[in-house]
Formats: C-alpha cells, structure tokens, sequence
C-alpha cells in the first residue's frame, strides 16, 4: 500500500451542516489573523516593474510593510478587510462544507476510515465550492489594497468597487480571474484538507482520541496545513492578483498573457512574488482557522449532539 493510500484519522460521524458553521466562524479567526500580511503580499505580486535606474517601490515583504505602517498606520494594513470579513464567513462555511460533503459522499458506512487520497478529493471539492464567493471577493480586495498603495481614491468601498466594475464590466467584469481561482484553490484546497488531516492523526498519541488533541497541537497542524497550502496555490495566486487587477484588455488571453508576460520580464521567479509574506501569514492565519473550526465544532457537537 502507497503513503497515499494509507488510511487516514478514524474519522467522527461526519456532518457537513456543522461543519458549514464552524468554517464560518474558523474563516473569520482567520481574517483577524492574517489580513494585514495578506495586504503585503497583493501589493508585492502586483507593483510595477521599475524603470531602468530606478529601484523598486518595495524591495521585499519587510520594507514593504515599513513602508506601509510609516506611510498608512496600522490601519493601511487593514485595507480591504471589510470585502473579506463579509465574504470570509460564508466562504469558509462552504468550504468546509464542501470538504465535509466530499468524505460524507465517499464514505458507504458512516464509520468508513477515508484514505489520505480521498481526504485529497474531499479538499478539492471544497475549493470548487468556494470559488463562487471567492473569486468576486478576491477581486474587490485585491483593488482596494492596490489603491491604497498607490495613493488614488477611484473607489470609496467594497461596495463602490462592485458598483463601478457592474456598471463597465457587468457581471463578467466582477467574476475577471475565476479561472484563475479555480486553479488556484482546487488543488490547494486538497492538499490543505489533507494535510491538517494527516498531521492531526500524527500528532494524537496512541490510545487517544484525535477529538481530544491539545490546543498547541491542533495550532501546529492548522498552521501546517497553511504552509503546504500555500506552496502550491503561490503561482497562480500570483497570475490571479496581476489579472483581476490589471486595466480592461490589457490581457486579452487571460491568464496565458499575464504569464508569458512575467516570464518574460521578469523570469519564471515572479510567479513566487509576495513568497515570504505568504509564508509569514499561512502559519498564523490558518492555525487561528483550525482552532477557531475546532472551538466552534465542539460547542456545536455540545449543543447538538449527533444521534
């Protein structure tokens, strides 16, 4: 039997409605946790290329950060969050959704153990489910945060943004990098899944419950699953922000130009921008996830318990 296909966590009985309202709430510890790293990272993955002579406005995740806390305040770092803490709840309730939909649906008894393969499945179904919310959001975020760096002030909120793109783009216009997305998140979302999944059965001690892990462990494994997330979905994270922030036909093939582009100017290492603020955040942001999920799955089974 391959690594892959080792069985994973004996699981609970698995239930896809409390798992949709502590994703809701892991989603937005989530936020808390890691928005202003996140407001780096966009503006790294999508600042210009400098002239000749000329040195880049941020030099790193570092500088960038200074240069955002000197020049914004703390509340510079926070740009763009009201998009995300309005959408971060349902999205991550149907995340984790979708990621309790997919063992349920591979499961034939209730009690079935799940390889890591079909936890992998289960991840990735999670991120199909998601990108509907997603990707809307993700494109009024990442123009907010764009502005803010540059200084302009073409809009004057989240719901601003989505009026002006209706009113030039239409619905289209609001969904520009949903590809991009679903490329992104399908198989991170797999490897997240898995990965939390893996680490939690890891780290219980034999001869006990992974239900009763400690706190400091499930912040490890949570944190973890943030990292392997992260290192796959970087690349077209960073195709999706340079896309849903560039003007209207600027790409006119999508995504294809935006990385022939990139590669071109700027060698296949640009697909890695915004690398070590991404790393920075993922620990932190999603440990405060898992925990929050956790929490909130342990009062739900406290309050209705399953028959």
């Amino acid at each position: 039997m391959s690594a892959q296909d080792k069985p994973g966590p004996r699981p609970q009985a698995v239930n896809p409605i409390k798992n949709f309202f502590a994703g809701g709430f892991g989603g937005v510890c989530l936020v808390f946790a890691g928005h202003p790293l996140d407001t780096i990272k966009v503006r790294l993955q999508t600042q210009p290329k400098p002239l000749p002579g000329q040195s880049p406005k941020f030099t790193g995740t570092f500088d960038c950060f200074r240069k955002t806390l000197v020049g914004e305040g703390v509340k510079g770092l926070y740009k763009g969050m009201a998009t995300p803490i309005i959408g971060v709840a349902p999205m991550f309730a149907v995340c984790f959704f979708g990621f309790g939909l997919g063992k349920k649906l591979q499961q034939k008894h209730p009690n079935d153990i799940l390889t890591y393969r079909q936890l992998f499945a289960a991840g990735m179904l999670s991120g199909v489910f998601t990108t509907v919310i997603m990707a809307p959001g993700e494109r009024i975020k990442c123009l907010l945060q764009i502005q803010a760096s540059t200084g302009a002030t073409k809009y004057a909120g989240p719901i601003d943004c989505a009026s002006q793109i209706y009113r030039t783009s239409g619905i289209r216009g609001i969904y520009k990098g949903t590809a991009l997305t679903l490329m992104r998140d399908v198989p991170a979302s797999g490897m997240y899944f898995m990965t939390y999944e893996w680490l939690k059965f890891s780290l219980t001690p034999e001869g006990q419950s992974v239900a009763d892990l400690s706190i400091p462990r499930i912040l490890f494994a949570g944190g973890m699953a943030g990292i392997f997330n992260w290192a796959v979905a970087i690349p077209a994270d960073v195709l999706k922000s340079r896309f849903q922030t560039a003007p209207e036909g600027l790409y006119p093939n999508g995504f294809r130009d935006v990385l022939r582009e990139l590669i071109r100017e700027e060698g296949i290492g640009s697909l890695y921008k915004g690398f070590t603020a991404v790393m920075i955040r993922a620990f932190p942001a999603n440990a405060a996830c898992f925990l929050g999920f956790e929490l909130a799955m342990k009062f739900l089974n406290w309050l209705v318990p399953d028959s």
